[in-house]
């Protein structure tokens, strides 16, 4: 079979905006006058009905914790979540001041969120709300969707908690006079 192709640069470059048109972007590197882009592109861009460089600031009516990458300052605008409270919150404020790069600082954000998980299920728990477990974690789609990989799971737990039961009660034993 005869290979169709040329390495020939003139027949190609003129084949190449044809064979590729149906491609979305395809082009946007090439020199500016022949972009494909250039009647809708404007340099600088402009930006109509914004009457201000930088955004005004935010209020602030919460605690906003910030990176110590910042210079103390936070951003003009930012979520308004809820404040950090409880132990998670104190895990929180530990955690920015670390660096973002440093692993301490997500370990510790990753803690928070495990810790802020447990003291709403104990808030929901103490305002007479027994959380619906098996929907929350989405066992019921796992089920559906995933049934292997949930059994597997389950065993896994179930495994491990027996595991966990027998060596608790072996080491209670040892300790027993006889």
């Amino acid at each position: 079979m005869a290979d169709t192709t040329t390495n020939d640069s003139a027949s190609s470059s003129a084949a190449t905006p044809a064979r590729h048109a149906h491609i979305p972007g395809w082009g946007v590197d090439r020199e500016r006058s022949s972009r494909p882009a250039v009647p809708m592109e404007r340099t600088p861009p402009r930006l109509e009905g914004v009457h201000w460089t930088q955004p005004a600031q935010q209020p602030q009516t919460v605690e906003v914790l910030c990176s110590t990458e910042r210079d103390s300052t936070i951003t003009p605008i930012f979520g308004s979540t809820l404040p950090p409270q409880g132990a998670s919150g104190g895990l929180r404020r530990a955690a920015f001041r670390f660096s973002e790069n440093d692993l301490r600082h997500w370990l510790i954000l990753l803690l928070a969120d495990r810790t802020d998980m447990v003291e709403g299920v104990i808030d929901d728990l103490r305002r007479g709300h027994v959380p619906n477990v098996v929907a929350e974690m989405g066992l019921g789609a796992a089920w559906t969707h995933d049934r292997p990989r949930l059994v597997r799971k389950l065993a896994w737990t179930a495994g491990s908690a027996v595991l966990l039961c027998w060596l608790m009660g072996r080491k209670r034993g040892s300790r027993r006079v006889r």
